[in-house]
């Protein structure tokens, strides 16, 4: 069904986020580690928002996968069919691939000098760009817009997707009706809710410096704590995962 491979491509992004940031987090924390190759660090760096990029993509198609099932239950295997949700998780591979890659190639492009010290436990984008001689304020300001349309547009789809979905339920006449329906998309909304709050901060970074102690918990919300518990979220609140998880054990 469109939920489960959705959730297999937020699983496949968990996996690939976490492992791009937690091995050398752990490095650096067991045996002080910190350094790494200018060209480890733009691969890191890169991969490190082009992933997150995906995940905020994926969890919006997955908001629209709620609405569908919410508000049009009748019409939902007929409009979700297998070859748009195959052309919905495509396109958010892609978008995400092409919004990350014209920042990532003007900052390799730049001039280094002085300190190859940064302020951050990964190569964020916006601690390189201040080691850079050259003038970079073109390259903030188009940080800035890209991550705010992809963050703040995104999450407007998504409020506006849930905005229905509570307005259909409201519209159930009994209780266990609308409860069961919010249930269905109880998982969803806890995993928006968590990795936007992060989102939102790293977003906003680069208006103020001091930002900066925010975005260090925002980056281990979002590749640490996020990835840990989305298995359990959907886990716990799906039958249907829970029936297939006792299968396997009964084998």
């Amino acid at each position: 069904t469109p939920m489960y491979f959705f959730l297999i491509n937020l699983s496949f992004l968990d996996i690939l986020l976490t492992s791009t940031i937690t091995p050398k987090f752990l490095s650096l924390l067991t045996n002080g580690n910190a350094n790494i190759s200018f060209v480890g660090c733009m691969i890191q760096c890169y991969s490190f928002f082009f992933l997150g990029s995906t995940e905020i993509f994926i969890l919006t198609v997955m908001s629209l996968d709620r609405f569908m099932a919410i508000c049009n239950p009748l019409r939902y295997m007929a409009v979700l069919s297998p070859r748009l949700c195959l052309y919905l998780a495509l396109g958010s591979w892609t978008c995400a691939f092409v919004d990350t890659i014209a920042p990532t190639v003007l900052v390799v492009r730049l001039t280094f000098c002085g300190s190859n010290r940064i302020n951050h436990f990964f190569c964020d984008v916006e601690q390189l760009l201040k080691l850079s001689c050259t003038d970079t304020q073109y390259l903030n300001v188009l940080n800035f817009m890209v991550s705010s349309v992809i963050v703040f547009g995104s999450l407007i789809l998504i409020v506006v997707s849930y905005l229905n979905i509570i307005i259909a339920i409201l519209k159930i006449p009994s209780s266990g009706g609308r409860w069961k329906s919010f249930a269905t998309c109880s998982s969803h909304l806890f995993v928006v809710f968590i990795f936007y709050v992060g989102t939102v901060f790293m977003s906003l970074q680069s208006i103020k410096s001091s930002y900066i102690d925010f975005n260090k918990l925002a980056v281990i919300l979002n590749t640490i704590i996020t990835p840990l518990f989305n298995p359990f979220i959907y886990t716990l609140r799906n039958d249907q995962v829970k029936h297939a998880l006792k299968g396997l054990w009964n084998c």
